[in-house]
């Protein structure tokens, strides 16, 4: 075992990007046009201040990475600037969040090969779910960069199916604009609604911090990443604005809320009859995509919290390949005992208990990370050009506050108490630091 890490095995601007794309761009958007149907336009604004404020906070990861190219991602930054406790608190429930992720990626990935692949539909479906996950693991215990290879390639195919949807949005304007007019959205705009309709959309922009959490693994961190969480925040963004909207404003609001699989209902009925099982399989190598990001991440970010001494120290050993073998393995053991609790319900209502959940335990991380940029600049020492700083915190923070109220009193108990489930942790590791202090003594 060894804990250092080679140059040859660090990962650069377009793995990182990738990471970020990769991971935001997983199966949510695919499924997301029919859960957005019912708001109408309300979806639209939603989506429009979920992007400002992702964009924000993709500035406030970037601003930060300039500032402390040294620490090791946002457990680092917010240590840096608010104090041990706040730093696990925020990464003990993100921690949580990413294998929770994991187990509602390989669940749902599953769903969609028995589409393309109705042979497959004879093996047992949670047994299926937890293969597609090892796999992964697997694949990420041969290094960071045989896993960021792998990131680059599903990325690349994922953003196929993306770009047919905008290819046909354009045609059907060309050839029909009529058709864009015929049935707008007949729902209300009300604030209750939209902050709803934005709320929702967050769940599929989560991962924007993709390329800060393994910040020790990249080259040249402090250039690397914010150029990295900028261009993939943007072309996400992109991507979602379009993808989005053709949907809402070519198919019957009612029926594009009933829809099960909205986009290959969208490719059948302007395209060609057909289309829409090719489609699913692209939604197929989405999901691996972002389950093999997200499984890379929850190591790296393991490993980080190990070697900061509030993880047992065995997390943060890494194999020959420079991978942090034992957290992949124990976090990878986590997902499948999610993975068979998933299916001892209805899979739909545990999709959604889980995407409400991750949501609301990825906030505490986001805003320590907005506050810890205005602590930074607060000091003097931050990287960017004055009070344009504080605004990018400042806004960034109300973003954060925003989504806390629209997400609701439910899921906000739920993040509180997986922060709360780690204090037990957190006391034992400091008692023993201390008390290995002392024996030293």
């Amino acid at each position: 075992m060894t804990t250092a890490t080679s140059d040859n095995k660090k990962i650069g601007f377009w793995t990182c990007t990738a990471l970020v794309v990769g991971n935001v761009i997983g199966m949510g958007i695919f499924l997301l046009p029919a859960s957005l149907a019912p708001y109408g336009f309300n979806a639209l604004i939603g989506w429009s201040i979920t992007l400002f404020g992702c964009l924000t906070l993709a500035r406030v990861f970037a601003h930060l990475a300039q500032t402390l190219p040294d620490a090791e991602g946002p457990y680092g930054y917010i240590r840096e600037t608010l104090g041990e406790l706040p730093a696990y608190m925020a990464l003990w429930a993100y921690w949580v969040s990413l294998w929770l992720t994991n187990a509602a990626l390989a669940t749902g990935v599953v769903g969609y090969i028995t589409v393309v692949f109705p042979a497959l539909g004879a093996i047992q479906p949670a047994l299926f779910a937890g293969g597609l996950l090892w796999s992964l693991v697997i694949v990420n215990l041969f290094g960071v960069r045989t896993g960021g290879g792998v990131q680059i390639v599903t990325t690349a195919l994922k953003l196929l199916p993306m770009l047919a949807i905008a290819l046909l949005g354009g045609w059907v304007l060309v050839t029909s604009p009529a058709s864009y007019v015929a049935q707008p959205p007949s729902t209300p705009i009300t604030l209750s609604a939209v902050m709803a309709a934005s709320t929702i959309a967050l769940f599929a922009m989560l991962g924007i911090e993709s390329a800060s959490v393994p910040a020790a693994r990249v080259d040249d961190p402090g250039r690397t990443i914010p150029r990295a969480t900028m261009a993939g925040t943007v072309l996400t963004a992109i991507i979602y604005i379009i993808v989005s909207t053709v949907p809402l404003l070519l198919i019957n609001q009612h029926e594009l809320a009933d829809a099960s699989a909205p986009f290959s209902l969208l490719m059948d009925r302007f395209g060609s009859v057909g289309f829409g099982r090719w489609l699913a399989l692209f939604v197929v190598i989405s999901g691996l995509g972002a389950l093999n990001g997200w499984t890379l991440l929850v190591g790296e970010l393991t490993r980080t919290m190990a070697s900061n001494g509030v993880l047992p120290a065995v997390f943060s050993r890494n194999n020959r390949h420079g991978a942090p073998a034992v957290a992949l393995l124990v976090t990878g053991a986590l997902a499948s005992v999610m993975i068979w609790m998933s299916y001892s319900q209805s899979l739909v209502a545990a999709f959604t208990f889980l995407t409400r959940v991750v949501t609301a335990a990825n906030l505490p991380l986001y805003l320590c990370c907005a506050i810890g940029l205005a602590v930074l600049w607060r000091r003097g020492v931050v990287t960017g050009v004055g009070r344009n700083v504080l605004l990018v915190a400042g806004i960034a923070s109300l973003y954060v506050i925003f989504a806390f109220i629209g997400i609701g009193r439910e899921p906000f108990l739920y993040a509180l108490a997986l922060g709360a489930a780690g204090l037990p942790l957190y006391a034992f590791m400091r008692l023993r630091r201390r008390a290995t202090l002392t024996a030293k003594v």
